[in-house]
């Protein structure tokens, strides 16, 4: 049986100086076989909510995606709501945004988060993330510290891919080379929406490629056994989420799943691929 996923996301693929990742991941998530993408919800994070219902619009239409529900706002956390309701159980929510929607959703429903199965959150720190000498700020917690106390202690089963592991996910030489060798519609819009990203953080971190975030919580969802299956315990502190702070507490008020290791980067990156290719199969070379 296919998995019913929402993803709500903060997609500005396409915005020059903007991450790619929500893009990348939706693209993913689309090609997954075992995937059923029940639905867009469209937050702010990376760019505002305009710039982000643009970018999402642009990319839709130019890879000739017409089959997906997309709702931004306060009209994402209804369809949140309504589809959590409609599908007790049933529904997985991935968020790689701010955590405006579901927090918008648990007000339209206070059942929210229990008429859920689960939520896969890419967002957090434990400690100050560093990249190449340079710190990283959280954003997806830190942008609206209330929505993301409101997600982290509600009952809902969570699994957070922090900052620390995702920022190990690289996309990185050999996988640039595949992507630029391979042919058709869908690399080449890739490839065209990437580049800009690529040199960004090569400036920024002397990496060459680029730190694939949101892509490793949508991996982990299929793919746990690449990881490293860690269980922690967090008290949600609204103070510390202003910084993406997850306040680890050994005695903590909510237990999580927390990997800390990807265990296989080359198969993680292989599985991209063959979304891409299933995507490319499904919405025309």
């Amino acid at each position: 049986m296919k998995r019913k996923v929402i993803f709500d996301c903060d997609n500005t693929m396409g915005i020059v100086g903007k991450d790619v990742d929500d893009g990348l991941t939706l693209l993913y998530l689309l090609g997954r076989e075992d995937i059923d993408l029940v639905g867009l919800t469209l937050t702010y994070g990376n760019s505002t909510l305009e710039e982000v219902e643009k970018a999402t619009a642009k990319l839709l239409k130019e890879l000739k995606i017409d089959d997906i529900k997309v709702f931004a706002g306060e009209e994402g956390g209804r369809f949140l709501a309504e589809e959590a309701r409609k599908h007790k159980g049933e529904i997985t929510v991935l968020a790689t945004g701010s955590m405006s929607n579901l927090h918008t959703a648990h007000r339209y429903d206070p059942e929210f988060y229990s008429n859920l199965d689960e939520i896969y959150l890419m967002g957090g720190v434990v400690e100050p993330l560093v990249i190449n000498g340079v710190e990283v700020k959280e954003l997806n917690f830190a942008c609206n510290h209330e929505a993301a106390y409101n997600v982290l202690s509600s009952e809902a089963k969570i699994s957070i891919l922090n900052g620390h592991v995702t920022a190990k996910a690289v996309f990185g030489p050999e996988e640039l080379e595949e992507l630029y060798r391979r042919e058709g519609r869908v690399y080449r819009f890739i490839e065209d929406s990437i580049g800009h990203w690529v040199e960004r953080i090569n400036n920024k971190f002397g990496i060459e490629g680029f730190c694939n975030w949101d892509m490793a919580a949508a991996i982990y969802m299929s793919h746990k056994e690449l990881f490293t299956g860690d269980m922690a315990r967090i008290t949600p502190d609204m103070e510390s989420l202003k910084m993406g702070d997850l306040n680890l507490d050994e005695k903590g008020i909510k237990e999580i799943v927390m990997p800390g290791e990807i265990l296989d980067m080359k198969k993680f990156n292989s599985l991209i691929f063959e979304a891409f290719e299933s995507f490319q199969n499904k919405y025309g070379a």
